[in-house]
């Protein structure tokens, strides 16, 4: 077996990368691959924000000339100054049910951030803030929300038997048909409108959505005050991410908390087209894209992915706010039958805490983990 580097530059060495997955999962139905676009540009050192401020490197597991393994490390530069930290992130991790295939892959990524003075392992977590963060150790009988990684119940053993340690959960709920949210919930809500003065912002069009991009950037990087593992968001970034949301949101399922004209939290909610994406195998041209556009108007599926308050106005009903007027939302439009409640970080145990006592069934989970590396 070798284990080789992947010159990005070079398209084929790219493309062997990018492949594999579909390889891997051609026999599972729930895996949604990622658009072929989104996942090119993660090895873009040209076009991805992240490689203006950080670095990564890429690898592949290679036997008898066959793609057996995967793997990305990336130094986030950010990350690691806001957490006073000299961690790499591994991410990208596709490999077949082989210990020397994940180990070779595991060593060559510790070396290259040992010689970059990194002395921490942790993942799988990636470029972005919205890329998805663990690997699935509940709930491999459903399809992930769009944007969400899924992975074969055999990779937790590949990572602790890499000495990869358990660093936490990140959850994801499920609303079904029958769930009612209850009557205590909805009053909480209506309370906390009034006496905090708080509303409820509504949108029309996608075009309004783009006004939102730099207050909710703003938004976001305020409230890190005192959270770990976490970093802020530069403005291209935002505006990538932006974009990636945009193409799919729903402006009736976009939730944003006002207190007066400031910004103090907000709820997404987008149409699932992941059947579409499966159908296409990520690929919007030639005809992907109006598969797609049709399957969100179709779908009965509605991912909740994104949800943030200020540290103020968390444990005091703000939560209940959020739920309460996207289930209004979802059952006026009389179409959405299914809700994924999408990773909801460990970290953010009051969040857990209010969605639990929501009735909401945590079906799904992904799993981060840690290792010294020094």
């Amino acid at each position: 077996m070798d284990i080789l580097t992947i010159d990005t530059a070079n398209q084929r060495d790219v493309k062997r990368f990018l492949d594999f997955p579909f390889q891997l999962y051609r026999h599972v139905p729930q895996w949604v691959p990622p658009f072929a676009a989104d996942a090119r540009r993660m090895l873009d050192r040209k076009k991805h924000p992240f490689y203006r401020h950080s670095t990564a490197e890429f690898f592949i597991a290679v036997k008898a000339d066959r793609v057996v393994g995967r793997l990305a490390v990336l130094d986030h530069r950010p990350y690691n100054e806001w957490n006073h930290s000299q961690t790499a992130f591994l991410y990208l991790f596709e490999a077949e049910n082989d210990c020397e295939v994940s180990r070779g892959l595991f060593d060559a990524a510790f070396a290259w951030a040992r010689a970059r003075g990194l002395t921490q392992a942790f993942g799988p977590k990636g470029f972005s803030v919205l890329d998805s963060m663990g690997l699935l150790v509940k709930g491999f009988e459903q399809r992930p929300a769009l944007g969400v990684a899924y992975n074969p119940d055999y990779y937790a053993a590949l990572w602790e038997d890499a000495g990869l340690e358990n660093s936490g959960d990140v959850v994801s709920g499920y609303l079904g048909p029958d769930f009612v949210m209850p009557e205590k919930v909805m009053k909480v809500a209506e309370l906390v409108q009034q006496r905090r003065g708080l509303r409820i912002a509504t949108y029309r069009t996608r075009s309004d959505l783009k006004q939102l991009v730099e207050p909710l950037k703003n938004l976001y990087n305020s409230a890190l005050s005192g959270t770990t593992d976490t970093f802020p968001i530069t403005d291209e970034e935002a505006n990538l991410m932006a974009r990636q949301l945009i193409n799919f949101a729903d402006p009736r399922l976009i939730k944003i908390v006002m207190k007066g004209e400031e910004i103090v939290g907000f709820m997404f909610g987008y149409p699932d087209p992941s059947a579409a994406i499966q159908r296409c195998r990520g690929k919007l041209f030639p005809f992907g894209w109006l598969d797609i556009l049709i399957e969100l108007r179709r779908t009965k599926w509605i991912n909740l992915n994104g949800a943030g308050l200020l540290e103020k106005y968390r444990g005091s009903g703000g939560t209940a706010l959020l739920f309460v007027e996207m289930y209004k939302s979802v059952r006026n439009s009389q179409h959405f039958l299914h809700a994924d409640v999408v990773q909801i970080g460990a970290e953010n145990d009051k969040m857990q805490r209010e969605i639990a006592g929501l009735g909401i069934d945590f079906y799904k989970a992904h799993r981060m983990y840690r290792k010294s590396i020094a």
